[in-house]
């Protein structure tokens, strides 16, 4: 599923490339996460570089990247997450805010989702 998932990735960001759409870093991103046990819902600020906790995720932004003159179009993050008590990362890869399902982090209890890139 995972292999499946870049290479759907790798297939967009080729397709954008090919149509020179241009993108621009931002300096934070909006995430979402959820808690499917207890239903808790809780939006996530965060600026690139730091480290954010949501319940037992830490979660890093690597990057946040949008087309270039609309803050508010498809944004795409760079993420690695990890769990408080387990090795290794939960999740290092890109989200996409309009298709979280292709490279959607596989976890039995948290879902995690990139909203849209901040400048602020």
């Amino acid at each position: 599923m995972k292999m499946h998932a870049a290479l759907v990735i790798g297939m967009l960001l080729a397709t954008s490339a090919g149509a020179q759409q241009e993108t621009e870093t931002a300096t934070g991103a909006v995430l979402r996460g959820l808690d499917k046990f207890s239903g808790n819902v809780v939006d996530i600020e965060m600026r690139s570089g730091l480290t954010a906790t949501f319940e037992r995720l830490n979660i890093t932004l690597t990057e946040c990247r949008y087309p270039a003159g609309n803050l508010s179009g498809n944004a795409f993050a760079g993420l690695e997450i990890t769990e408080t008590g387990r090795d290794g990362t939960v999740f290092s890869g890109w989200m996409i805010a309009s298709a979280p399902a292709l490279n959607a982090m596989e976890h039995a209890r948290y879902d995690v989702w990139v909203i849209r890139c901040t400048t602020s």
